[in-house]
C-alpha cells in the first residue's frame, strides 16, 4: 500500500444530498432541481441558478437555512472515517465555501477544495469565483505532478475528468445515462462496495 495515494471524492450526491435539490424543494422552485447530472456546463448552470434566485428575491441566507437542515447521507461519515484511517482524502467539489462549511462539520472536518460565491451586503448572490478552470481535473493533475497517485469517485458529468485521469476511478450513485455512456467505469451504489474497490486500488 503506497502512502502516496490521495482519494478524491465529490461531495454532493456522494456524501451529502444535492444542496440545490434540497433548496428547490424548500423554496418551491422546481427549476432549481437541475444539477451537474443534467447540465455538463457548470458555468452555464450557475449563471442560470443565480438568475432564478434574483427573480425570486432569494439570497445566501435562505440557502444556508436549508443547508443547516441537511445531513450527510446515511453511512457517509462512517465511510469517510474508515477511508481517512487508511489514506489521505480530499473532497473536490464545485460547491462553495459558504455552502460547504456546515456540512464539513457534520462529516468530521475533512479537507475540501471548493469555490466561493460573490455575495452583496444585502445577501444577494451576485456571482461566483471558481478556484481554477476544470477544478476537479486540474486538482487531480496537480496532485499527480506533486508525486501523488489519485483514486477518484463521483456521480456527475463534472466528476468525469478526475475519474478518468486517476489510476483508479469509480462512479458512485450515478445516473443511468452516465453509466451507459461510460460502461468501462465500475459503478457502485453502496459505501461498502466503494470502500472495497478503493482498498483494492490503494
Amino acid at each position: 500500500m503506497s502512502n502516496l495515494n490521495v482519494v478524491c471524492l465529490d461531495l454532493e450526491g456522494v456524501l451529502v444530498p444535492e444542496i440545490w435539490i434540497a433548496f428547490a424543494e424548500a423554496s418551491g422552485i422546481p427549476e432549481l432541481k437541475r444539477t451537474t447530472r443534467d447540465e455538463p456546463d457548470y458555468d452555464k448552470l450557475m449563471k442560470w441558478r443565480i438568475g432564478i434566485l434574483k427573480e425570486h428575491g432569494l439570497g445566501l441566507k435562505e440557502i444556508q437555512e436549508t443547508i443547516a437542515k441537511i445531513n450527510p447521507m446515511e453511512g457517509a461519515k462512517e465511510f469517510l472515517d474508515e477511508l481517512r484511517s487508511l489514506t489521505q482524502v480530499i473532497i473536490i467539489s464545485d460547491t462553495f465555501t459558504q455552502f460547504a462549511a456546515p456540512l464539513m462539520k457534520k462529516l468530521g472536518m475533512p479537507t475540501i477544495f471548493c469555490n466561493t460565491l460573490e455575495v452583496a451586503e444585502n445577501g444577494e448572490i451576485t456571482g461566483f469565483r471558481m478556484r481554477c478552470e476544470k477544478s476537479k481535473l486540474t486538482t487531480v493533475n496537480a496532485l499527480q505532478t506533486a508525486g501523488f497517485e489519485t483514486i477518484a469517485a463521483g456521480d456527475s458529468y463534472n466528476d468525469l475528468g478526475m475519474i478518468l485521469n486517476s489510476k483508479a476511478g469509480f462512479l458512485f450513485k450515478s445516473t443511468d445515462k452516465i453509466k451507459a455512456d461510460y460502461p468501462d467505469l465500475p459503478a457502485f451504489e453502496t459505501y461498502d462496495e466503494l470502500l472495497d474497490a478503493i482498498k483494492k486500488a490503494l
